[in-house]
């Protein structure tokens, strides 16, 4: 079978992705800059074809409840909102992973704190990584820095939910997902029949047969020793998770002398200063988090050994830098470089923040071959910011 291959923003194609995984069902809600996953699933009608639900509630905590009992069933439902809207789903997904229940959840970033602006943002990742609703929990989180991460995250994010029985979660922003791009949609998968269902997800809340006990889904506990072994058994699976899931791209980072660490977009952008480095003479390699959690800790601290000191880059006023200086445990210079507010650094101002932070001092006149992969054009960003600027909040 041919490739069949589109032009298409980011979150058109988490939607077209979600229809050809054989998703069950979408609960969401609108708020920009990710409202065209919804439109986009409306438009393509799977109800018609697949039998997929695909809903508006009347609010994001109604979405996340209606994905909390989709999940109880077995089936395979997910969610998506920007920023404000997921910090109102945060309960109904720390009851999900107390449930330890599957599903995926989207959130395309906005900036804030409060309703903020619509413009791109990564100003969500503690809320993310660190569990924000209440309890000691986790959910698996994927960064997508292109539109066709956006498509294939989208069966990696519901594999790894089904695998470890544990919300997933697309974290992107309003860059990768406003942005258009070539993107290669997976093939059709059908739905799970019922019989799939229960044989995938013997736990699942599908009536009760006369040969098995009664199949409860809840977070709720009262026994505090009950409570306990639960929590025990979740952090056991956590550190399972940490040893087989972590993900993450390395570019020219082999033999290079200093180091970006940047996620998303941010490290679309920062490819590009890797050219810049090299014409000036200096090695910079590129670590991109894929999984900001099970956060890459471990190859960076290997990396860390042979650099001379790290720049981190964030849509944000410094939240994964903690994890990375954690991960190097003070062996070497951190800097952070981050834009607030919507605004987004070019790839030559990140570049100039490297060399004031970490103190580089360049030799224009010598140059090193650069391989860097595919940036994102200032031109590109522009066409973002102005596309995201005509939408109504």
């Amino acid at each position: 079978m041919s490739e069949e291959i589109k032009l298409m923003k980011g979150n058109e194609a988490i939607a077209h992705a979600a229809v050809r995984y054989g998703c069950d069902g979408y609960f969401g809600y609108p708020i920009t800059p990710q409202s065209e996953i919804m439109e986009t699933l409306m438009v393509l009608a799977p109800w018609k074809t697949t039998g997929m639900v695909v809903l508006q509630a009347e609010s994001e905590v109604a979405a996340i409840n209606m994905v909390y009992g989709g999940a109880g069933c077995g089936k395979t439902v997910m969610t998506s909102s920007s920023s404000p809207g997921v910090s109102l789903k945060q309960e109904g997904i720390s009851y999900i992973a107390g449930a330890e229940l599957p599903a995926l959840i989207v959130n395309i970033m906005r900036g804030g704190p409060g309703l903020g602006t619509i413009q791109p943002s990564q100003a969500d990742y503690f809320q993310t990584v660190k569990g924000g609703g209440h309890g000691d929990y986790r959910v698996i989180t994927l960064a997508p820095a292109s539109v066709q991460e956006m498509a294939d995250f989208v069966a990696l994010g519901f594999d790894l939910a089904f695998k470890y029985n544990n919300p997933a979660m697309i974290l992107a922003d309003g860059i990768v997902g406003q942005m258009m791009e070539k993107v290669i949609l997976p093939p059709f998968q059908p739905r799970k029949t019922d019989a799939e269902i229960k044989e995938r997800s013997p736990w699942a809340s599908v009536g009760k047969p006369a040969d098995r006990k009664r199949n409860v889904i809840t977070s709720l506990e009262l026994d505090p020793a009950e409570m306990e072994k639960n929590n025990i058994r979740f952090q056991k699976k956590y550190k399972e998770i940490e040893e087989n899931e972590v993900r993450y791209e390395a570019i020219n980072c082999e033999d290079a002398d200093y180091l970006i660490i940047a996620f998303g977009s941010s490290a679309r952008i920062c490819q590009k200063t890797l050219e810049t480095a090299a014409k000036e003479g200096v090695k910079v390699g590129l670590l991109r988090p894929i999984t900001l959690w099970p956060f890459p800790s471990k190859a960076i601290k290997e990396y860390a050994k042979k650099v001379k000191g790290i720049l981190v880059m964030e849509l944000n006023a410094g939240q994964m830098i903690e994890d990375v200086k954690l991960a190097v445990e003070c062996s070497l210079p951190v800097k952070h470089y981050g834009r607030l507010g919507g605004i987004v650094p070019d790839p030559d101002e990140v570049w100039v923040a490297m060399k004031d932070e970490l103190g580089i001092a360049t030799d224009p006149s010598s140059s090193i071959k650069a391989n860097a992969g595919e940036s994102i054009s200032k031109e590109m960003i522009s066409e973002v910011i102005t596309n995201l600027n005509q939408m109504v909040p």
